[in-house]
């Protein structure tokens, strides 16, 4: 296992930790919850949903948890704002674990913002996402500063400069952008675009954590949704192949994993608690960096 050269800052959101040295914190499990075609959904547009299902999911979620040590949190979506603020009010009702607001246009996060200012729940919700490229950062900016937010998700990428360099570039604009939102809990997501890309990312968040010390992450299963499996070896190729996607960028040290629909929480939990706890091990027994108690390593390996 390795340590990465800089201090590593660990955030506090509302009392889930992310962040840290490899083996030291867990990997923060976020699971989407109200996309369009999760089964919960009824309205994309009004946000209606079925919410004795939806809170089915993020009970099960939870208890997925608490019984592997990987923290939790939802990455709450809402294409409109009425949804997004529906969303939101109901995931503050039922869960205190970080809320990833996430909307597709500047203008329905900045006004689902303003709202979660207005009925305090400030600490719990991380703005998902911040990218410094939009037209409208600077209305996002303000919205920001209005609702007390703290922690935001800052997407680090130019798709005409693919490289690190690119990347790099990307998070020095949006960590400016960051300061002037108050936004003081930043986390990095390099993003990825390519099938391929959950190893190049892996190795982007690796740099990035070593120059900048932030937690970082992001969502292998973007990749993997557009995978088109050409005679797979075996009837679940694309869940397996999935596993190693999501699992990559663990080993490299990412901190938060945006593994995909919470209804597949099962499976990404069992195979991200597994890779933390080698990680954590190797960390142990490389680097003398003995996890806390709850980490998945004594969870699997009792």
């Amino acid at each position: 296992m390795f340590t990465f050269d800089t201090e590593q800052e660990i955030h506090d959101i509302n009392g889930t930790e992310v962040g840290g040295q490899p083996g030291e914190t867990p990997t923060l499990l976020v699971g989407s919850i109200f996309y369009k075609g999760d089964p919960v959904l009824e309205d994309p547009k009004t946000g209606e949903f079925d919410e004795e299902a939806a809170e089915a999911a993020v009970k099960k979620v939870e208890e997925l948890s608490e019984k592997t040590g990987n923290p939790a949190a939802f990455d709450t979506i809402g294409d409109s704002p009425e949804a997004l603020k529906k969303h939101v009010d109901f995931m503050g009702e039922v869960t205190d674990r970080p809320i990833f607001m996430d909307g597709p246009t500047p203008s329905i996060r900045s006004e689902a913002a303003k709202h979660v200012g207005e009925i305090g729940l400030e600490d719990q919700v991380v703005y998902n996402s911040i990218e410094s490229s939009t037209k409208e950062v600077d209305k996002e900016i303000e919205a920001i500063q209005e609702s007390g937010i703290d922690s935001a998700v800052l997407l680090s990428i130019d798709t005409s400069d693919m490289s690190i360099d690119g990347r790099r570039n990307a998070l020095e604009e949006n960590l400016e952008v960051a300061e002037k939102a108050g936004i003081s809990k930043p986390i990095v997501d390099p993003g990825v675009i390519d099938i391929p890309d959950s190893g190049y990312g892996a190795k982007i968040i690796h740099e990035l954590k070593n120059e900048y010390g932030l937690p970082a992450g992001c969502s292998p299963h973007n990749e993997v949704i557009q995978w088109e499996m050409n005679d797979p070896l075996h009837e679940n190729s694309k869940q397996l192949r999935q596993a190693v996607a999501n699992s990559i960028i663990v080993h490299l040290g990412a901190d938060f994993n945006l593994y995909g629909p919470v209804h597949g929480a099962p499976e990404m939990y069992e195979v991200l608690s597994t890779a933390d706890a080698y990680v954590a091990y190797g960390a142990q027994m490389g680097e003398g960096r003995r996890a806390d108690p709850d980490h998945p390593l004594f969870k699997i390996f009792r």
